[in-house]
């Protein structure tokens, strides 16, 4: 999830469509809260880890 909102980000910078550039900065702030999480040993969606 936080690849993926890292990619929409710059194809979001680069094309100029900002819906690209909001939808990819809620996907690595998403990606980063379920990374620190799961880095933490706390459960994520019934895993204990998450990649």
């Amino acid at each position: 999830m936080l690849l993926l909102g890292i990619i929409l980000l710059i194809v979001g910078l680069v094309t100029g469509i900002s819906i690209l550039w909001t939808i990819g900065i809620i996907l690595v702030v998403i990606g980063a809260v379920l990374w620190i999480l799961g880095s933490m040993g706390h459960a994520v969606a019934g895993r204990r880890h998450y990649w």
